[in-house]
């Protein structure tokens, strides 16, 4: 069935967190979308502004600015621009959430709360979720809150193994990750597995580019792809 471009929602992404992330949100949509025509695919109002101030800086090593004001203006932006919600294809950016959210009038999805509903769904059963994502995630408790809501715990891979998935998650930033640390990191989700975790959480939308390196017999939640899915829905919901 055609979509009808006059009578559908507009997403808008703040992006650039990192800008292959928001490329890569945006190859998701256009997957996802049941198109037969170039009419029938999703209007994107993206702000990919790779400018936005590192939330490593000022999470992790507490000597970066803020970038709350950046995100707040990409916010305003895209929705005077006519989007009619948001999406942030970055889950430590998630931080800031509640200020975005309440600097707009229309909708900011958020993506914490869309994984843990969803593991939660597809596993009635689960009480233990590894979560694979840069430190700053586990130093502010990011996932815990939406989790605990499942009675579900979330697990870290172990110091050194971390260090490895943080390692790896530069390296697809700068383009130049090896084939040690794709080996490192999957030492990390066997880790998550010998702690008892019964699904893995991509909680990083750079590991998101790298969904097909992970190797694990483990459920995995792809962050980027449940955002993506979850954009589809409300567009071709909003007819």
């Amino acid at each position: 069935m055609s979509i009808k471009a006059g009578n559908e929602k507009i997403v808008g992404v703040i992006g650039g967190m990192g800008p292959e992330a928001t490329v890569e949100l945006m190859r998701l949509v256009i997957a996802a979308t049941p198109a037969k025509d170039d009419i029938d695919h999703i209007r994107m109002l993206v702000d990919n502004n790779p400018k936005v101030p590192s939330r490593i800086k000022a999470i992790i090593e507490g000597t970066g600015e803020s970038p709350v004001p950046c995100m707040i203006g990409m916010a305003l932006g895209l929705e005077k621009q006519g989007a009619d919600f948001l999406v942030i294809p970055c889950n430590t950016a998630h931080h800031y959430y509640p200020d975005v959210a309440a600097a707009v009038n229309i909708p900011v999805f958020n993506l914490i709360e869309l994984t843990s509903q969803t593991a939660k769904k597809e596993q009635p059963d689960l009480r233990k979720a590894g979560l694979l994502a840069s430190s700053a995630l586990q130093k502010i408790h990011l996932y815990e809150p939406w989790f605990d809501k499942h009675d579900v715990q979330v697990l870290y891979p172990q110091q050194e193994d971390q260090q490895a998935v943080m390692d790896l998650i530069r390296a697809v930033k700068a383009k130049n990750q090896t084939v040690e640390q794709i080996q490192a990191y999957n030492r990390a989700a066997r880790n998550l597995a010998d702690q008892g975790a019964q699904c893995l959480i991509l909680a990083c939308t750079e590991l998101s580019i790298i969904g097909d390196q992970l190797q694990t017999v483990l459920p995995v939640y792809d962050t980027s792809t449940l955002l993506a899915q979850a954009i589809v829905s409300e567009v071709l919901g909003s007819e």
